[in-house]
């Protein structure tokens, strides 16, 4: 790629989030400092909304890792939860054996042990992501769990992200309990033009470089404007604008650049014409090919990848020799890595029930090979062990899928890969775990121990009884 062009340690424009990419400036910092004060504080419920591509999951990666010890944090990255399985999903994090029964003593366990929690100083916080997307059955136990509190003092915090529908939704006389007890209201703006200079400047020193300005003001002003201020759209944008000022030799990115970065966007071409436009000059210059969601999921196998497994992986994995740093691979475009992108395409779906479908023949022989193994292991693996989920990509980008478990192969053991099917929205998409571990305190410590290039996407677990009733689903 072109890091070693501009003097960068890493990529500084991924559209996963990385909490040392956290950009402070644009009321961010000030929005997490509220959240802080407002889950500490006994503040009940609290939302967050903003529009697609704002920021509000790195926002909610930030406040995880910000909030004291004595927090415990229960993330909730699936909206689509019943309202008897957010409860139980709730005490599986707080490691409660509930039996299935009245909702009302089910409350009353949870409420006992967050008394208990209480009484030893802890509180407990539950994140909620995509929360415009959960049913209102589900909206109105949220509710109710806002109820459970000790003489005094609140027992669980509770906090939404969403789009903003959210905000449309809870608007409406069915929630209008549900919005009387929302206590703290934050909404992420989009950026403006200024805010967009200090942004991109401030991600290129998080990455390590240290020069001048890369990024002219026209540059800017061309972005911003394609952009409407939407950090994901900034960071695809930016990229894209590197990349082409590498393939062209230039350290300085102009409108020139900005205006290919521009044109080989989604989001440019839904507003104009469906005619696919390519980077001619690019893909020319550098060989590289650059799609519709051009991004480099893992790059050309480097030193680092090539020193093996990590630790906590439970086998070895042969060592290849490291490809030299100009002989970049091609741009991989339909493969979406780790909980940001995985699980925000699962929370707006709803799988339909049908059998694990095969990969089609002629697609991959180590994607066929790992999807027939990996049947097999799901039918006799104990259903609480856990893996770690890596990627999941469309059944019409089968090639990116091969190429990506090349790539990985490289680094662990191909043995523990496994590829099975889920349906999200009636499409056929595959994904991709690896490992088997007895918990998820031992799949947590595994994901500790993956190499940079892997845990910078930032795999995570998931029970293998999960997984089997996806690749059913």
């Amino acid at each position: 790629m072109y890091l070693d062009h501009f003097g960068l340690k890493e990529p500084p424009f991924r559209i996963t989030p990385d909490t040392d990419f956290f950009f402070q400036g644009a009321n961010r910092g000030a929005t997490l400092e509220a959240l802080l004060y407002a889950i500490t504080h006994d503040e009940g419920i609290v939302k967050v909304s903003g529009e697609v591509g704002s920021g509000k999951t790195m926002l909610c990666r930030v406040l995880m890792e910000r909030l004291p010890a004595t927090v415990e944090t229960i993330y909730l990255a699936n909206p689509s939860l019943s309202r008897d399985e957010i409860l139980f999903a709730i005490g599986d994090e707080l490691k409660l054996q509930l039996e299935k029964g009245q909702t009302t003593r089910i409350l009353r366990a949870l409420q006992e042990h967050l008394i208990r929690l209480f009484g030893e100083g802890r509180r407990v916080v539950v994140l909620i992501d995509e929360a415009h997307a959960m049913p209102d059955e589900t909206l109105e136990e949220i509710r109710l769990l806002s109820n459970l509190e000790s003489n005094r003092h609140k027992l669980l915090q509770i906090v939404l992200f969403g789009q903003s529908e959210l905000d449309e939704h809870l608007d409406t006389a069915g929630m209008r309990q549900l919005r009387e007890r929302i206590t703290q209201s934050f909404h992420l703006e989009p950026l403006v033009r200024s805010d967009i200079e200090n942004y991109i400047d401030f991600r290129m020193r998080a990455a390590g470089y240290r020069g001048p300005r890369v990024f002219n003001p026209r540059a800017i002003k061309l972005i911003a404007s394609a952009s409407q201020g939407l950090t994901r759209r900034v960071n695809i944008l930016s990229d894209k604008a590197l990349l082409a000022a590498y393939a062209a030799g230039t350290h300085a990115v102009t409108q020139a650049e900005a205006r290919r970065a521009v044109r080989d966007t989604e989001f440019y071409r839904a507003r104009t014409s469906p005619q696919r436009i390519w980077i001619g000059a690019i893909a020319l210059a550098a060989g590289l090919a650059l799609g519709w969601g051009t991004h480099m999921l893992l790059p050309a196998a480097r030193p680092d990848m090539a020193s093996g497994p990590p630790s906590a992986a439970p086998s070895t994995a042969a060592q290849t020799p490291a490809q030299p740093a100009k002989a970049a691979m091609p741009l991989v475009s339909g493969l979406s890595l780790s909980a940001s992108a995985d699980a925000s395409a699962l929370k707006r779906s709803a799988e339909s029930s049908t059998p694990a479908q095969p990969l089609p023949p002629g697609r991959g022989e180590l994607a066929r090979r790992r999807f027939t193994s990996t049947q097999a292991w799901l039918k006799s693996a104990p259903g609480d062990r856990y893996s770690i989920q890596l990627a999941i990509v469309n059944s019409k980008e089968l090639a990116q899928l091969e190429d990506f478990l090349l790539r990985i192969s490289r680094i662990l053991p191909v043995d523990d890969l496994f590829v099975y099917s889920v349906k999200i929205d009636g499409q056929q998409h595959y994904r991709v775990a690896y490992g088997s571990y007895a918990g998820p305190d031992q799949a947590l410590a595994a994901i500790r121990g993956l190499p940079p290039v892997i845990s910078a996407y930032h795999p995570y677990s998931r029970s293998v009884e999960r997984m089997r009733s996806q690749n059913r689903q």
